[in-house]
Formats: C-alpha cells, structure tokens, sequence
C-alpha cells in the first residue's frame, strides 16, 4: 500500500450508508473433551493490539503522544526476505501473541490462576485487514495448531510443524514468512503483544462490558461468571479470553469469546468518549505500547495516520471469521495432532482479503432455519440404523452431514433394529450440542448416557423423515462463517 504523506491525514472518500444489522447473543461450543493444559493463555495479546489502532482514531496530535515510540521494542521480520506476495489493496498486520506472565505481580498470578513459568512462545496469529479507504477492519484467526510446512536449516527440503511452532524454530521472521507462504498475504506490519498489558489496558478503560446467556465456569482460570451482562476489569477480562474449559469446544469456543471481547472493547473505545480526552488517549496507548515488539516501519506517525482515517470506526466496521478447516485431529509424526486448512475455501478467503472486498456477505431470504446453541460443524456425530431398512443410516450419515455436522462417514448398525422413534444419546458434559442436534431431527428422543464421551449418537428410527436446517445463535454470513463485531456486542 502506498506511503500516506505524514505532513497531512489520508484522504477519507465519503462514508457509505448501510442498514442496520441485526445483533446476535451467543454462540455455541464444540463436543470435544476438556484437555488439561499448564498454560492456556490466547488472544487477550492480539486484542490489546488492534486497541491500540482504534484508539488512535481520535486524531490527537503529537504533542499527546510525543515520545511512545520509545516504548516499541523493534524487530525486523521481514529481513533478507524474497519472493513475497504480490501487495494486496489496504494494510495487512500480523499479530502475534506472546506469554509474558513474569511481569505480572505474584500476588495476580495466583489471584487469576497465572501459574506456571512463562515459555515466551506464541500461540496467538491474527491476521487484522484495514481497508484501503479505512472503514473496515478484517480479522482473521490463525489456528494455532495449523499444519504446515518450513524450510530445514540447512535450506534443503522442508519439515512438517505446527504454525505456533515457527516463532520457536525461527523467530519474528520465519513467522512471517510461514504466514505469507500460507496465505499469499502480504503482511505490511508485524505487532509481537505481551498479555501483560492487557489487564491495564482494559483497567485504563474502566472496564469491558460482556454478556452471557448461560453460566461460565472454568477452574483452570478461576471464571465463574452467571449469565448477565457484566463489566470486566483487567484480571477478570484475562480470565474470560483465556478461558478453554467452559464447554467442550475448547479453542475454537475460546476465539468466538475472544472475538466477542475485542468487539465489546472496540465498542467501549469508541462509545464513552475515552478517545476525546488526550491524557486517556496517552495512558491507554502507553498502557499497550509498553509490551509490544513491533517492525521499524509501524511508529507513532502511521497509528496517528491511520487514526485520523478511522475518526468513525465501529464495532460494525469490524468483522471476524476463522481460516476454514478441512479436518482436525490431522496426525503427524513427530508433531502431533494438527488441523489442516479447506485449501479451497482458505485460498478464497484470502483471495478476498488480497482484494480488500469484505467477508460479510448479506442475503436477503432463503430458506428459515431453527436457530441452535452450538453450530453443526462443531458437533461430531456416530449415525447408527435402528431399523430393517437397509442404507438408512448412510442416508441419515450424509443427510446431516449436508447440513453441516461433522458425522464419522462410517454408519453403523444398531444392536436394537427395531428402534420406531430417532434417539439421540449423549454425554451430559455436552447436553447444548445435542439439543441442537435433536433440533435438526424433528420428533427425536434426547438420552443421556455418562461417559459416552464427546461424540454423539443418533439411532436412527422408523420415524426418520429428513433432517432439518439449523444454524447457530451467532449469525455468521457468507461462506466464511463471519460476524460483525455489532452482532456480538452487548445490547
């Protein structure tokens, strides 16, 4: 993208009007069991980054913030680096997240449940899109357990590793490096966080609003949160995007509260008048600045720049989505369990964001759909025929599979073939996934069975009929499954 002149703001062409969208409460979580891990820690880096971007938009000149660039510690990522993508149409910047629990106090380690020692790795990419005319704002998560593939040391052949694992091998650079060779992306900005300004960012704030429609409880972070709406401080907002135990989706639920969380923040930063006031404008931006390692290109000019172009961000000026998956649970020798990319449909996501077009896409009509708790693609189903009917249970197999869930593709016969109504069976550790399954068999039997793991059952019964579409609480649109940040807001 080319240089704005820093002697003058960036053209703004004429803001466009669009109609109001619909916002959406709450989405679902994937059956998968509860993994212990020693340190779970995600995007609450990420988020205190793209912060940083938001705050800038008050325009305040450099007599406010006149000396932060002393604050960035500076890499250079992008070193010695050829045969780099084409460049694209807006800003790309890539964010990575870092563990830095050693700067938090003793007594907050153990208040949040920060224990452990810090393994200054990185398990957190985001890849954040700013269109060119600077009123839209693209996220796109990085799973970090992505298949991939890097160079050998001695520049000869290449090895299989997970993509959190190119920061270990290689550092800012083959981070870099990896991400542009995935996505065809060219990253125009590198931005390392330490989650240590997190919990002073949001206390600078007063606080983050969220809201829950159910209980959230997860003992390896100390959340414990009722349904309501709530204000989050500092150490308690830590503990709501760090948390990946409160249901059985573990890292995939975590990014939607994440996602929902840097929304809620956007909104906060841009509703209550924080960006008006220059010496909140200074602490906050101090406040985040003070943990990140960023390239020698990204100072104080490009984020009052860039700033003055985001005067009237929004939370509906901010979208979310994942790279889509192909499959988990991808085994690799000497890795382990890693996800691999839809190729199809992440080279089309990317394609759209090289073309700075956004990934919501709004549809008017099409067929209704039950609305449900937990989105088919996050529910694994094992389809047994219960009855003489030879091929039921493929044709159920591939009915809900069609519809999104994520059957085994290997049907089975019942013990009992003599089932007259459709039952559901299931673990009651994952009781929301298989309402939302029973939601898409009309008249179904719900059973619970402890222990049967995270994999759900449905016997197929005489009373098959055809499955019914369903679609999860949050409402994703276009192909990439993607959310304003204004649909997940508190209202």
């Amino acid at each position: 993208m080319p240089t704005q002149p820093r002697s003058a703001a960036p053209a703004r062409p004429q803001r466009r009007t669009q109609p109001p969208r619909t916002p959406q409460q709450r989405g679902g979580g994937a059956p998968r069991p509860p993994v212990r891990r020693k340190k779970p820690r995600w995007a609450m880096r990420a988020v205190t980054t793209l912060s940083v971007v938001v705050l800038a938009s008050a325009g305040i000149g450099h007599a406010v913030v006149t000396g932060l660039d002393a604050d960035i510690a500076r890499v250079d990522p992008f070193k010695d680096m050829k045969n780099r993508p084409r460049a694209g149409h807006g800003m790309n910047v890539l964010l990575v997240g870092t563990d830095g629990r050693d700067k938090i106090t003793a007594q907050e380690r153990h208040q949040y449940h920060l224990g452990g020692a810090p393994c200054h790795c990185t398990d957190t990419m985001m890849i954040v899109h700013i269109s060119q005319d600077r009123e839209r704002a693209s996220v796109v998560s990085l799973p970090r357990d992505s298949y991939t593939q890097v160079p050998n040391a001695d520049g000869k052949g290449t090895h299989p590793i997970k993509l959190n694992a190119a920061y270990a091998e290689g550092g800012p650079n083959l981070t870099v490096r990896t991400v542009e060779d995935m996505t065809h992306v060219k990253i125009d900005h590198y931005l390392e966080v330490d989650f240590t300004s997190f919990m002073r960012t949001v206390d600078v704030l007063g606080g983050v609003k969220v809201c829950t429609t159910e209980p959230l409880k997860d003992t390896y972070t100390g959340l414990d949160l009722p349904a309501g709406t709530h204000t989050l401080m500092g150490g308690q907002a830590l503990q709501y995007v760090r948390a990946r135990h409160v249901d059985g989706a573990s890292d995939l639920g975590r990014m939607k509260r994440q996602q929902r969380f840097l929304a809620a923040l956007v909104e906060r930063a841009t509703s209550s008048g924080i960006l008006l006031n220059p010496m909140k404008f200074r602490d906050v931006t101090r406040a985040v600045l003070g943990s990140v390692r960023a390239d020698k290109g990204f100072g104080t000019d490009e984020l009052l720049d860039l700033g003055r172009a985001m005067r009237d961000f929004s939370p509906s000026s901010s979208e979310f989505t994942t790279v889509p998956i192909g499959q988990m649970g991808y085994a690799v020798k000497g890795v382990g369990s890693t996800l691999k990319w839809d190729t199809a449909k992440a080279d089309a996501l990317f394609a759209d964001l090289r073309d700075d077009k956004p990934l919501t896409v709004h549809r008017a009509g099409g067929p209704k759909a039950v609305r449900i708790e937990v989105a088919p693609q996050q529910i694994r189903v094992q389809v047994e025929n219960g009855t003489a009917t030879e091929g039921l249970g493929r044709r159920v197999d591939a009915a809900l599979a069609g519809a999104g869930f994520g059957t085994t593709r290997t049907p089975a016969n019942a013990a009992d073939r003599k089932v007259a109504r459709t039952v559901v069976t299931y673990d009651p550790r994952w009781d929301r996934s298989a309402r939302s399954l029973a939601a898409a068999l009309p008249g179904s039997e719900l059973r619970a069975v402890k222990g049967l793991g995270p994999t759900l059952k449905v016997i197929a019964g005489a009373d098959f009929k055809g499955v019914q579409k369903v679609r999860a609480q949050d409402a994703t649109q276009g192909r990439f499954g993607t959310v304003t940040g204004d649909q997940v807001v508190c209202q």
